[in-house]
């Protein structure tokens, strides 16, 4: 099993750029948390609503999995909102600018668990927590390992 994080632009139009990596902490922890779970973790960063949407329809031939969706500037876009409807996998809707009121996607498109909104990078580490309940590995995630 795998959990996709799939991040689209910040912005677009003439000003289209890639989201910025997610900080080494939060990136570490979203790993160590899926291996504890027994999945793993599949990050891809978008830089435009093409590869966004690609980046879905690949995700979506894993079926059985979760993705994490950040659409970014594309949460407007007529395609994306056309493509989840058709997508085996459920996702999660994550935005991680607390300070800046990204608009969401509109409700009852897809399959989504939910939405994490406004928590910063640690976004992804709340989404991550619904995708593995949704997956039924929470409980694995939480195990507490003692060295020997």
């Amino acid at each position: 099993m795998s959990i996709f994080i799939i991040r689209g632009p910040e912005a677009s139009g003439a000003l289209v750029r890639t989201a910025e990596p997610l900080p080494a902490l939060v990136l570490k922890t979203l790993v160590h948390r899926a291996v504890d779970a027994g999945t793993s973790v599949a990050i891809r960063a978008c830089g435009s609503e093409q590869e966004l949407l690609d980046a879905l329809r690949v995700a979506d031939h894993a079926r059985g999995e979760v993705t994490l969706l950040d659409p970014g500037a594309c949460a407007h876009s007529m395609r994306l909102q056309r493509l989840l409807p058709h997508l085996h996998n459920a996702y999660v809707e994550v935005h991680d600018d607390g300070a800046v009121a990204e608009p969401w996607l509109p409700d009852g498109i897809g399959q989504r668990l939910g939405i994490v909104s406004g928590y910063g990078a640690q976004s992804y580490v709340l989404a991550l927590d619904i995708a593995l309940d949704h997956l039924g590995l929470a409980e694995r995630a939480e195990r507490v390992h003692v060295g020997t």
